[in-house]
């Protein structure tokens, strides 16, 4: 029972640190080239706010979820804002699959987090 906790724990945290690394790496890249970011928005969102700032929020955003998952302090709900998020980016650019086809993989991996969590306790 001891090694099973174990391995449990090991799963979170793999899980976490790979998905923190996603949301660190699309913050920092969007705030460092907020342009090349530009055409993942929602046109909903871009006729509503200035596109940069919506994605420097979009950005302090992620490196706060990176930092939540990393943290390993309410996980569930760090992994559930995450797979929110990953569920949205895949709705909004649904149209462009062939390069967001990875965040399927992503919000399964955050499901996962939510259930694999409850049981690392």
């Amino acid at each position: 029972m001891a090694e099973r906790s174990r391995d449990v724990k090991v799963a979170s945290l793999l899980l976490r640190v790979g998905l923190a690394a996603v949301f660190l790496y699309a913050g920092i890249a969007s705030l460092r080239s907020p342009l090349e970011w530009e055409g993942y928005l929602p046109a909903f969102l871009t006729h509503l706010f200035a596109p940069l700032l919506v994605i420097r929020l979009i950005a302090i955003y992620e490196l706060v979820l990176a930092a939540w998952l990393l943290i390993g302090r309410y996980t569930r709900f760090a992994a559930a804002a995450a797979a929110a998020t990953l569920a949205g980016i895949l709705l909004a650019n649904f149209s462009q699959l062939m390069i967001t086809f990875r965040d399927v993989g992503l919000l399964c991996a955050a499901l996962a987090l939510i259930f694999v969590d409850k049981n690392a306790s």
